[in-house]
């Protein structure tokens, strides 16, 4: 990393739903249309955010994981603002919340990343139903970790001038900045479905929607004074990107599987592999000379009736099946199966390389870090190898007759049923691959 590392501020809140991504995404644009160059990034396993966070700075946004990621990966993230003149990084959940067990470096929350960083923490505070009650909240979290550097507070949905005047009185009584008060405004929410945000390649208009998230943000947060809070620590050791598992990759890229960490395919292209996206919702082959077929996550189960009917896609995938790997990480483990049953009970015939049954009519809710270690060959990974990852689905097992391809464990350690399997060539697992643990 150059001396010039940016500074950067983190975006949090007490908790989940409180405005964080409007704040998030409207804070990028207003900060690009001031002219300065702006790298986002995400702490946490979000692989949704991240495209949003590109659409709103024109630069890739990238996770930061202090449970799954070691030293070395953290600072190899970290590089890729050099050149930005500011940081702006979104948490996960509430800015405390992490996991039980330690992970690599730490437990996986939002205030690991801020103090790693030296990101000053700009709280976003939902006010609604409280006024000067909502001071004792962000006191709390400001005083909860000491040494964790804070800017101070935005207030969100502000019903009225009295609302913020009484609301203000608490934080001045508290002695927390309070760095804008954002009025309530039922328009400024982003589509959801059932793993949160709808894609940001689904989003109707989603510039006009960043456009106007900046707006409202210039109108009612002190740009001035949240740019002169930015600040960073010393950034963690450079290492390298985790390494391709192939040198030509053929990826599926859209609405269907677009789940893949920004880090791994930077990480890929650094290393001189070639990355060549194709669509099955297009009904488009994988390319016929690419070493392997690479199956993101996404949401398979929303367009299931579309998948098995796209031939060309299921001839070309079982083709290069027969000499070369193919994996598939959850929906794109889920399309390599036998069949997936979608919300109303329908049953769609998938691709038929492993055994696989899914069910999105039965739906349970599967969310959590993922260590995994292979019990078989994967693209790029030997048997022992172990893995890091994250798996958040709703769709059940009914049958997974082929090999488990790994021991699969969650956070604490406790083995999970959603092993993976593998047959011939092909491989798939419930979890997204964030990170091999290096040896």
């Amino acid at each position: 990393m150059t001396a010039q590392w940016p500074p950067g501020l983190l975006i949090s809140a007490p908790s989940s739903g409180t405005g964080k991504t409007t704040v998030m995404l409207g804070l990028l644009r207003a900060l690009r249309d001031e002219g300065l160059t702006v790298q986002p990034f995400k702490s946490g396993p979000d692989y949704i955010d991240p495209a949003f966070h590109r659409a709103a700075s024109g630069r890739a946004s990238f996770n930061l994981d202090s449970w799954a990621m070691d030293q070395k990966l953290l600072g190899a993230i970290a590089t890729q603002a050099d050149g930005a003149d500011i940081c702006v990084a979104e948490g996960s959940m509430g800015l405390y919340d992490g996991v039980a067990t330690r992970g690599q470096t730490g437990f996986g929350s939002s205030a690991e990343t801020a103090q790693r960083m030296g990101w000053p923490v700009v709280l976003v505070i939902d006010v609604g139903g409280q006024a000067q009650s909502a001071a004792a909240t962000a006191l709390g979290f400001k005083t909860y970790a000491p040494d964790l550097p804070f800017a101070g507070v935005i207030l969100n949905r502000v019903a009225s001038p009295r609302h913020e005047r009484l609301t203000r009185l608490g934080m001045e009584r508290a002695g927390l900045p309070v760095l804008g008060v954002l009025p309530r405004r039922g328009d400024l929410t982003l589509p959801e479905r059932h793993l949160g945000l709808i894609q940001a390649v689904e989003h109707p208009d989603l510039e006009a929607a960043i456009a106007g998230y900046a707006d409202f943000l210039r109108e009612h947060v002190d740009l001035a004074t949240i740019r002169a809070a930015a600040a960073s620590a010393k950034p963690p050791a450079a290492g390298t990107l985790p390494k391709p598992p192939a040198q030509r990759i053929a990826l599926a890229r859209d609405a269907a599987f677009s789940f893949t960490y920004p880090h791994l395919l930077k990480g890929w292209r650094d290393a001189g592999a070639e990355i060549l996206p194709f669509s099955p919702l297009a009904d488009e082959a994988p390319d016929s000379s690419a070493d392997i077929v690479w199956l993101p996550g996404g949401y398979p189960e929303l367009h299931a009736a579309k998948l098995a009917a796209a031939t060309t896609f299921l001839n070309g995938l079982r083709a290069h099946a027969e000499t070369r790997p193919v994996h598939g990480e959850c929906g794109g483990y889920m399309a390599l199966g036998t069949a997936l049953i979608d919300k109303e009970g329908t049953h769609h015939q998938m691709a038929g390389l492993l055994g696989l049954v899914t069910s999105y009519e039965k739906r349970k809710f599967h969310l959590g870090y993922r260590r995994a270690v292979l019990e078989a060959s994967m693209p790029g990974l030997e048997p022992g190898a172990a893995l890091r990852g994250h798996e958040f689905h709703y769709s059940t097992i009914l049958d997974q007759p082929d090999a488990p391809l790994a021991q699969v464990a969650d956070a604490d350690g406790n083995p999970v049923p959603e092993t993976g399997s593998h047959r011939g060539h092909v491989t798939g697992t419930f979890f997204h691959l964030i990170t091999p643990e290096e040896a």
